[in-house]
């Protein structure tokens, strides 16, 4: 079964692109690129999986894989990278086999790591050294998002990098939306990253008072969901909750990790997060229980 559920692609000329890492994520957003017309040439560090991803995606208009970021990166008037963190980040980047080295004059470079505010700068400034463009463009949506092409894209840049990047990223994208200058991206995906937090440490209580109190949940999640308390995670993730599975989604290593770079962020510029900070220590009461790649739904295991 493919990874990447074909959608209706927005009308608008080919290009050749290119995208580094082929995780979960990035897997089927460069697989959207080449089903919506475009070549694409794929880097990946574990080599299998971008032979993996030829096979599936290497028919589609000539897209093939490289050996390096800078091979990936030769010819490409947009370069889409998707990896795990900033040290990552700087190693698909920067340096001799780095994207920035192999781009052609004005060439954009569009990041859709969730990473910090500094490091999208640093790129920023990398890269108009070299004649060239950067957009950070942190995702959410999760794994479906990407499968069915529908994640929103939070961007930080320059608007006329943006113009050139927003039309080929609708490929995978519901939404792609510029929110500032170079950093606004990651921060507002750290805003998002606080509400999710926030909704699923009170949907968990809310779901084991609930069972507690000898309540049918999955009847109750019906009810309350058609009201003020309804929300995506809610929709998605309640009934799960009540089941007790959590085989699925974003990682609660993940989420501590992207919390990090939310309360980092908050000692720099003043922002008071105890909420945040206190969910941050319950996910990880979640690793020490064995959850590390459990579902970030899994907080209600503590409460259990």
């Amino acid at each position: 079964m493919s990874s990447t559920n074909p959608k209706s692609y927005p009308a608008g000329p080919s290009h050749r692109v290119a995208f580094l890492g082929l995780g979960v994520m990035g897997y089927p957003m460069a697989g959207h690129l080449a089903l919506a017309g475009h070549q694409v040439t794929v880097y990946n560090r574990t080599p299998a999986k971008s032979i993996a991803w030829c096979a599936e995606f290497a028919g589609s208009n000539g897209s093939q894989r490289a050996a390096t970021p800078r091979q990936a990166a030769q010819g490409a008037d947009i370069v889409f990278c998707c990896v795990g963190n900033d040290a990552d980040l700087a190693q698909v980047t920067l340096g001799a086999d780095g994207a920035l080295a192999g781009m052609k004059p004005g060439a954009v470079l569009v990041d859709h790591t969730t990473a910090s505010a500094s490091v999208a700068r640093e790129l920023y400034g990398a890269a108009k050294n070299l004649g060239l463009q950067f957009v950070d463009a942190p995702v959410s949506g999760g794994q479906a998002g990407a499968q069915n092409g529908a994640l929103t894209v939070m961007c930080g840049g320059d608007p006329a990098a943006f113009d050139a990047m927003q039309p080929v990223a609708m490929a995978f994208s519901k939404a792609v939306t510029l929110l500032g200058a170079s950093g606004a991206g990651q921060l507002a995906k750290m805003v998002n990253q606080i509400c999710i937090a926030g909704l699923v440490q009170g949907l968990s209580e809310a779901i084991a008072f609930g069972q507690q109190a000898g309540l049918d949940m999955n009847q109750v999640l019906e009810v309350i969901g058609k009201g003020a308390a309804q929300s995506w995670q809610l929709d998605n993730r309640g009934k799960t909750m009540v089941a007790d599975k959590f085989d699925f989604g974003f990682a609660v290593d993940w989420m501590r990790k992207d919390l990090g770079l939310v309360l980092d962020e908050a000692k720099r510029n003043g922002a008071r997060l105890p909420v945040t900070a206190l969910v941050d220590q319950f996910y990880a009461d979640v690793q020490h229980m064995g959850g590390k790649r459990w579902d970030t739904s899994s907080l209600i295991r503590r409460l259990r």
